[in-house]
């Protein structure tokens, strides 16, 4: 998160600024007398370090008669935490973000959203948000991300006269002895979202085992990762004894506005910004207008935008170390050593995490998000794989692999991003697998540190059989067996691949299964069933009764090549505890 080093919290922040723009209303409303009547009331959350700019023109606007076809307006703007509002969002609109959380109920979705990143909106829309579909989302302000460090260690690696790579990084934090390099939570902050795409990115091109370097890099920032913004913070060097230096925090990605916060502080070691290539995404400021909100309050919206990007409005981002969305600064900007020319720091190629044709690639940000969840947290799984006839059916879009084939190969490479903490079993299904059983435990739920051959071993001998799909009696047993040895602490979950609906006349009826499920739910010791139905022959709403009473998720594909990445999106859900 990104509110502890400006000063008082976010939720004083928020109340004076909606103070005094209320202030200014009133102020006007005085002045103003007949001029215009009635009240517009728009709501505005943005990110902490943008709100005081916005709020500032804003009650500029008032002051000096704001209105919208005759209706006076009064803006309310709130220093608002971007994840917070995503949560409400997401809560709001059905969609599920990894690693971010349920709404806290103290949140409420505003008028309009000023978040620090496009990658918020963009993660809302792929997630499940179908009805969220934000007016504008124009950026307003810049802030390129940079990986901080002491000034006395970014000197060692030759700043700032050497310039250095995204690369070079990963060497430092890999190496035999490494750089102490910390993170803010990925999946709650969009500084370092960015960070991880292009560390990752570097790691994938580094030749060898990518997958190796990759989930290396991953875990050599987990070890010193952050909930909160204030925490990463607080762990840079706070004496210039060289013990301190060695043992605290030695890089972090953060936005370069949080650089020049940081170093407004006076801190006894300054941070050095280190702009590497290629250039990381940078924080965008979109201007979302939410979905729903009544026409006068779109058409009061739309003015205030048009403030927002005049060069008034650049001057007051100056102000708060900001920059203007195309990268050059107001009046009274101080550049930090290295940082590049006002329109520079554009990369010769994308940055990661954002397409060729310039837009935010979402496959990227949403791979980078759920590798690092599977890679960063523990958990109990039982995953369990269909092999009935139909998985013999051929994969054109995969070299005509089968769909067996396909689903083993995501499964397997899955496994390599889990760490030896997890345990995890493997079962296979079909009907009368053996004797009347229509499932087979191939691999019992144990630890990676013990079971990993077994695993791979198990996984390669699977085979389609020519059986139909007993789903049903299949998940049901899943079910007890995960619940049966449930482990505090961790997340209990099944992962089941399928391609079909249920064909086992022998087995249970759907309503015997959820009224079964019903009954051994046990919010005490919850099991969370994740599906990933494959091919046209499934039937979501099918699967989806099931997740609907045990928690987790339904994902379908009719192309089972994108399987891969349904995969690490499934098993990076996780039970999202209140903000």
């Amino acid at each position: 998160m990104r509110s502890s080093i400006r000063g008082a919290g976010a939720a004083a922040a928020a109340t004076a600024l909606a103070v005094v723009v209320a202030g200014s209303w009133f102020g006007y409303q005085q002045l103003a007398g007949p001029s215009c009547s009635g009240e517009i009331q728009l709501a505005v959350a943005a990110a902490p370090e943008l709100a005081p700019a916005v709020q500032d023109a804003a009650a500029q606007w008032v002051a000096d008669g704001a209105a919208v076809g005759g209706t006076c307006i009064a803006v309310n703007v709130t220093a608002s935490e971007p994840v917070d509002v995503a949560a409400a969002v997401a809560s709001k609109h059905g969609a599920v973000l990894a690693g971010v959380g349920q709404a806290s109920g103290t949140v409420v979705t505003p008028d309009v959203w000023v978040p620090d990143s496009s990658t918020w909106l963009l993660r809302l829309k792929n997630n499940g948000a179908t009805a969220f579909a934000p007016g504008n989302g124009a950026s307003i302000a810049r802030s390129p991300v940079v990986v901080a460090m002491p000034e006395p260690v970014a000197s060692r690696l030759g700043w700032p006269d050497k310039k250095l790579s995204w690369t070079d990084l990963l060497r430092a934090v890999s190496s035999d002895k490494p750089l102490r390099a910390g993170i803010v939570e990925p999946t709650q902050d969009a500084a370092g979202l960015s960070g991880l795409l292009s560390l990752t990115a570097a790691a994938s091109a580094s030749g060898g085992d990518t997958q190796k370097a990759t989930t290396g890099a991953l875990r050599a920032l987990a070890t010193g990762r952050s909930a909160l913004r204030q925490d990463l913070l607080a762990r840079f060097p706070r004496s210039n004894d060289p013990t301190s230096i060695a043992s605290a925090l030695g890089a972090a990605a953060l936005s370069e506005e949080d650089v020049m916060a940081y170093n407004n502080t006076k801190p006894p070691i300054p941070l050095a910004a280190l702009y590497l290539e290629p250039s990381p995404m940078p924080l965008d400021y979109p201007y979302a207008v939410l979905p729903g909100i009544e026409p006068a309050k779109a058409s009061a919206a739309k003015v205030l935008y048009e403030l927002l990007t005049t060069q008034g409005f650049k001057n007051r981002l100056a102000a708060r170390s900001l920059r203007a969305p195309d990268g050059n600064w107001g009046d009274g900007f101080k550049a930090l050593q290295g940082a590049p020319s006002p329109a520079g720091g554009q990369a010769a190629v994308p940055p990661a995490g954002v397409g060729a044709a310039g837009g935010l690639d979402p496959v990227a940000i949403d791979r980078a998000v759920s590798g690092w969840s599977i890679a960063t947290q523990s958990g109990r799984m039982l995953c369990v794989i269909d092999v009935s006839g139909s998985m013999k059916t051929e994969v054109p879009s995969a070299n005509n692999a089968s769909r067996e084939q396909v689903t083993v190969a995501a499964a397997s490479r899955g496994l390599n991003l889990f760490d030896d903490s997890w345990s995890i079993g493997l079962w296979t299904f079909s009907t009368k697998l053996e004797g009347s059983r229509d499932w087979r435990q191939l691999v019992p739920i144990n630890p990676l540190s013990t079971n990993r051959g077994k695993l791979e071993q198990g996984l390669a001998g699977i085979r389609p059989s020519n059986g139909n799909t007993g789903l049903y009696d299949t998940m049901l047993e899943a079910y007890k067996t995960v619940q049966e040895n449930w482990e505090p602490g961790r997340v209990n979950s099944i992962v089941l691949f399928t391609d079909g609906k249920n064909e086992d006349d022998d087995g249970i009826s759907q309503n015997k299964l959820l009224a079964e499920l019903k009954t051994l739910a046990d919010p005490e010791r919850p099991v969370q069933v994740v599906i990933i139905g494959i091919g046209n022959d499934v039937s979501k709403a099918e699967l989806q009764s099931i997740t609907d009473v045990t928690g987790g998720g339904t994902f379908v594909t009719e192309d089972p090549t994108k399987i891969g990445d349904i995969f690490l999106k499934a098993i990076a859900l996780r039970p999202n505890a209140p903000r």
